[in-house]
């Protein structure tokens, strides 16, 4: 390699004091033999602009930063076509082995066992120069990143799918900021829900009027923009390619046999999936469907906008009193345990319709919880003034129809008193708002056991396929996107489905990069939060199109160019990367060899951690690259007492909390040796085996937590990880070492004083099983 080294080691920030740095530069030049070594005051501000100004003069092509964190640093913070790597001396060193640094958990100990009172200046060196080791290693390995360049123009227009408020509102965000929009509503006319209402719940001070819905404004402004074409009663046929390359086949939703004929071909850079929601059904011990004039939330509205005024369905006649139930189709463990966001407002509203039709009107709102959030609590402070609605907290037991043909609401544990009876002309249930969204991956495995119960193998396995097929049957004919994804034609969702996010760290991300559900698809909204979402979903889709325009990935490695690479000629067709990507990068050819979607791609290294033929590799993170730092430490021998221990940790939260360790000046384990992990799912079971074959005594990986509330921010790479544990085991007794030599934890950064925790736990594991034989082997 005939580029040039440089290493820069930092003085400042207590690490002369603690170090010897003439040692750390001896490592440099004389074990690696680099040209050129200095040492630095400090390695931001002019400290900084003295590294990078002897970067030029020095024509250093590849350079090591011993000094602060990595994460300390700006994007742009050295020269453009010079690879760098940073060393957390400061943190992960100095300030974790400082005399006054914090103990959590158990104590430090020596290697006999005894308590330490202070770090021991041997073991913080060794660390330091351990540290050296691994990035002056990786540095010489690592290849400068060059963006994906796509064979094809990538396109900036942003396809909407649905045509309500949140359709029309990201429509209209997007053309305003000068993107082409493509709108696809599969019904004949825009507006959505918003356009069959009466009225809108008020938005503006001093929110105590009912207010027209705008929807018919906002649809005009849609249907003039030049920017936007739209395509009404239609659907998406077919969506294939990425991000900036989407192959969009639009046909018609139409009757007859225009029906999925062909209306458009089409190219974007984005989707925004606004497909909305639908009411959800009502509780089982409610009477919907059993007794006539209980009706839904939403046919109070369609009453109002075909006839005018509210009419009882039985008999046609104007509707004088009502009883309002929340919460009939949501708060309930059996049915939709969660709050819909707009039940509360809904019978608020109608309950002002009513009042609006005549003096002599009387509503009856029954409620378990009222929720009127923000500015709304104005607008329910006025409906609470009107001496004709009457609102109680209470449990409505019974509806029955009485011999006058009223119906009679029982209601339970009421405010007034225990057990109360109204006679109203119609009963309204608040449904809850389910999404309108597909499972893509139930879809897919629906198809998969379909083929199955076919063409399997044994009598058995078919009748076991079929009975997955009977299980998955109510998803068949679902499908909305109609992704050519090899994990599913939709996106994945969550328990209630709703369109899976992560909704802690990027609520706006969807698991198929480029694609973003909005509005009351993405979770239970109103029209004003509808709106806001849209534009925000609007936005996302733009950053998307503009990073993938550079060849950049989108969150949560923002910005980053590098891609994986894979040899195929070595490929098995195991499928394992194309099952277990959690974004839907890879499809398969006939033969299952992975058809790579760059532009798909959020460069989390799943497919790296899945190959068990180690042929996928990216520039600057690969099973050689990592390996490498693995082998570079110096490994003591047995007789010295001093372990080792090799933590991967996740560059999401683990790796953040190590510096929090160094920040806060808590303890940390000296003879633990940290290697930052794109994902936990990226870790590629010869990390493992390297470690022990080279000497550590134990490996302990530390990622994000996952489950309902996952923040895995890779979505499911922690927990590939455990699922991959039984390779890890199976090698380790192939070796005849213990499994308890490789932990795995979960952790989120702000528990940083438990990764602390972990270390001096599994320290004291590894000292019960004594070191590894394989040392000095």
């Amino acid at each position: 390699m005939d580029d040039k080294i440089g290493v820069f080691i930092c003085t400042g920030y207590g690490i002369a004091d603690a170090l010897d740095v003439e040692a750390l530069r001896t490592v440099a030049t004389d074990e690696f033999d680099v040209p050129f070594c200095t040492t630095v005051d400090s390695c931001e501000g002019s400290g900084l602009a003295a590294i990078n100004e002897a970067i030029v003069r020095e024509e250093l092509d590849r350079v090591v930063v011993a000094g602060i964190s990595p994460r300390c640093y700006a994007s742009d913070a050295f020269p453009a076509n010079v690879i760098v790597e940073k060393v957390a001396l400061r943190e992960h060193v100095v300030w974790c082995q400082s005399p006054d640094a914090e103990s959590v958990g158990s104590a430090d100990t020596d290697a006999n066992g005894a308590q330490s009172e202070d770090p021991d200046p041997e073991d913080t060196q060794m660390l330091a120069e351990d540290y050296l080791r691994m990035y002056i290693t990786k540095v010489q390995k690592v290849e400068l990143l060059e963006p994906f360049q796509s064979e094809e123009a990538i396109d900036k227009t942003v396809l909407v799918v649905g045509g309500g408020v949140t359709g029309l509102t990201a429509a209209l965000e997007a053309a305003n900021t000068g993107y082409a929009v493509q709108l696809v509503e599969k019904s004949d006319q825009l507006g959505g829900w918003l356009g069959k209402q009466h009225q809108s719940v008020p938005t503006r001070p001093p929110y105590h009027e009912l207010e027209d819905t705008g929807i018919e404004a906002l649809v005009k402004e849609v249907r003039t923009s030049s920017q936007i074409t739209v395509h009404t009663s239609a659907v998406t046929s077919k969506i294939s390619g990425g991000p900036g390359l989407f192959d969009v086949t639009v046909s018609s939703n139409g009757n007859g046999e225009a029906a999925g004929e062909e209306l458009a071909q089409i190219r974007v850079g984005a989707v925004i999936q606004a497909t909305g929601w639908r009411p959800a059904d009502p509780r089982e011990t409610l009477p919907y469907g059993q007794v006539e004039d209980v009706v839904l939330n939403v046919d109070v509205e369609a009453m109002l906008t075909k006839q005018g005024r509210i009419a009882r369905p039985s008999d046609g006649k104007e509707v004088k009193s009502i009883a309002f139930i929340q919460c009939g189709g949501s708060r309930d463990k059996e049915h939709h345990s969660y709050c819909s966001a707009i039940c509360c407002l809904t019978s608020l509203k109608q309950a002002m319709y009513l009042r609006g039709s005549g003096a002599d009107t009387k509503a009856f709102i029954f409620y378990e919880f009222m929720r009127t959030p923000g500015q709304y609590e104005e607008f329910y402070r006025t409906v609470q003034e009107d001496s004709g609605v009457f609102l109680t907290k209470g449990e409505v037991t019974d509806v029955t129809r009485d011999a006058d043909g009223k119906l009679v609401v029982t209601a339970r544990n009421t405010m007034p008193e225990d057990n109360l009876q109204v006679k109203v002309d119609l009963v309204v249930l608040a449904a809850g708002m389910v999404p309108n969204s597909a499972d893509g991956e139930a879809i897919r495995s629906l198809t998969d056991a379909k083929n199955a119960a076919v063409n399997g193998e044994s009598d058995g396995q078919r009748a076991d396929a079929a009975a997955k097929a009977e299980t998955l049957a109510a998803h068949e004919g679902t499908e909305i996107l109609n992704l050519e994804y090899r994990q599913g034609p939709d996106l994945p969702v969550l328990h209630y489905g709703f369109p899976d996010s992560h909704f802690v760290c990027f609520p706006y991300e969807s698991r198929r990069t480029g694609i973003y559900p909005a509005g009351g698809v993405r979770q239970p909204m109103d029209g004003l939060s509808s709106r806001e979402d849209a534009a925000g979903a609007a936005l996302k889709a733009i950053q998307c199109i503009e990073m993938t325009s550079r060849g950049e990935a989108v969150h949560p490695r923002a910005g980053d160019i590098s891609y994986p690479d894979f040899f195929l000629q070595r490929c098995t067709q195991c499928k394992r990367c194309t099952e277990e990507c959690p974004f839907g990068v890879l499809n398969e050819d006939e033969k299952g060899t992975p058809l790579f979607t760059a532009t798909r791609c959020r460069r989390c290294g799943v497919c790296l951690g899945a190959c068990p033929e180690r042929i996928v590799s990216f520039k600057d993170y690969s099973v050689d690259i990592v390996a490498s730092m693995i082998k570079a430490i110096e490994v003591p021998d047995e007789m010295d007492e001093k372990p080792r221990i090799l933590a991967l940790l996740c560059e999401n939260d683990a790796f953040p909390a190590m510096d929090l360790l160094g920040q806060h000046r808590i303890r940390c384990n000296p003879f633990i040796r940290v290697v930052p992990v794109r994902c936990l799912g990226s870790v590629n079971s010869v990390w493992v085996t390297e470690a022990i074959s080279k000497g550590y005594d134990g490996v302990i990986l530390v990622g994000c937590k996952y489950g309902d509330d996952y923040q895995c921010h890779f979505i499911k790479g922690s927990e590939l990880a455990v699922s991959r544990g039984d390779n890890i085991r199976e090698k380790l007794e192939q070796m005849a070492m213990e499994n308890e030599r490789v932990e795995l934890h979960q952790l989120q950064i702000s528990e940083f004083r438990e990764l602390a925790e972990i270390f001096n736990n599994f320290s004291e594991v590894i000292d019960e099983y004594g070191m590894n034989p394989f040392k000095g082997m």
